[in-house]
């Protein structure tokens, strides 16, 4: 039995492949590569019959190299670290780290075989696996890899390292395992893996010590009167089973949170509550409030004579139309349904006469009005527009008492 360590920094206890093993698999594969190299080779030796001599010898060499040390690297690499040598007696090459082994370290293991093994009759590599801890030959210490044994048996009596003992399982229960560290259970079941190899008062007296330090750390101890190995089983088997149950909650955990709910059978999804809200309707500018009709006595905010440009100006328009000229509004399509105040006692034109000439505004800016910008253009002189009858408001300046109602037409 050895450790490995892998990359992940994980303890592994592996049973190394030895010299006995090793060297029946080697000769398995030896019979196998020197029936390939024969029938290669004789038929290379056709060749020559129509072919000159140096093709002869290109291809023999080329033969010898593809079979002693294409075979295994060939074999290494699609097979996982197995020949059929090492395939029939259970055995497989891996990294030193515990991985697949990879097709240059194949490459470097095979070009070492072809000297420490065909051309040395083995010798170097006999003489470096006796001296090594993992029995390790030149081309795995090139090549950084080792030889395990796959097919461990079983303990004929526990058959897994170890179980939970029917009588201990009430007690088991009831343990406080989180002071037990690895390397402590680590021995212990690597104890009970060797336990059949031991010598009785080896074994018992290992066993005795290894359950002491044991219950050092975890509590309540062992029932009198059971044998180390078996309470030693014991522990070991509560501590998978529940190193087991916490894995499972962890896995179901992230289930949870990767799966939807409704993909769990049993489990109600979170049903939404009414309708999914409706989309923002966009809205317009808001309305602009209304001017109020000037009161006897109080002064009222004027309109400006023209907007100008922008949201409000039809709005304000319209709204104002009815005060005429004076608030502002223009005269145009948008006032000309509107009607006009009309003096009293005026004379009234003659039904179907055409209407009469409108007189010219004032060119008297209205209240808050810009002045028209001096420059250097000559202005024209303004027109002299007729004189407005007495009752006649001044534009520019709302009529006493608000807009003049229309009188009834007289037919």
């Amino acid at each position: 039995m050895a450790e490995l360590v892998t990359g992940e920094a994980v303890a592994l206890d592996i049973r190394v492949a030895r010299l006995a093993s090793r060297g029946c698999a080697f000769l398995l594969d030896l019979a196998l590569q020197t029936t390939l190299l024969n029938l290669g080779l004789s038929l290379v030796s056709l060749t020559s019959l129509v072919a000159d001599e140096a093709w002869t010898i290109g291809l023999s060499i080329a033969t010898t190299v593809t079979v002693l040390v294409g075979y295994p690297c060939v074999c290494e690499t699609l097979s996982r670290g197995r020949t059929l040598g090492k395939l029939a007696l259970g055995l497989r090459v891996v990294a030193d780290d515990g991985g697949p082994v990879r097709f240059r370290q194949t490459l470097v293991r095979g070009l070492a075989a072809t000297v420490e093994l065909w051309s040395l009759a083995a010798a170097p590599a006999l003489l470096t696996s006796l001296g090594n801890r993992r029995g390790k030959r030149l081309g795995d210490l090139f090549a950084g890899t080792i030889v395990i044994q796959e097919r461990v048996p079983h303990g004929p009596v526990f058959g897994p390292v170890a179980v939970m003992p029917p009588q201990l399982a009430g007690w088991a229960q009831r343990l406080e395992l989180s002071l037990l560290p690895d390397g402590l259970a680590l021995a212990a079941r690597q104890y009970l893996a060797r336990f059949w190899e031991l010598l009785p008062e080896v074994r018992d007296a290992l066993g005795a010590r290894i359950t002491e330090q044991v219950f050092a750390v975890v509590s309540p101890p062992p029932p009198a009167g059971v044998r180390p190995e078996i309470v030693l089983s014991a522990v070991l088997a509560e501590r998978r089973r529940r190193d087991e149950w916490r894995l499972a909650q962890r896995r179901a955990r992230r289930m949870r949170m990767t799966v939807p709910a409704a993909a769990w059978p049993g489990e109600p999804a979170m049903a939404v509550a009414g309708p999914p809200p409706a989309a923002a309707v966009p809205q317009g500018p808001p309305r602009p409030p209304a001017f109020s009709a000037p009161r006897p006595g109080q002064p009222q905010f004027l309109p400006p004579h023209d907007y100008g440009s922008g949201p409000y100006q039809d709005v304000l328009h319209r709204q104002n139309a009815a005060y005429g000229p004076a608030y502002g509004a223009p005269q145009g399509p948008a006032t000309a349904g509107i009607p006009q105040a009309v003096p009293t006692g005026a004379p009234q034109a003659p039904v179907g006469a055409p209407p009469a000439p409108s007189a010219a505004p004032s060119q008297t800016p209205p209240m808050g009005a810009p002045s028209a910008p001096s420059g250097d253009h000559p202005q024209a002189p303004p027109a002299q527009a007729p004189q407005a009858p007495s009752w006649a408001p001044v534009p520019g300046t709302p009529p006493a008492g608000g807009p003049p109602a229309t009188p009834p037409r007289t037919p």
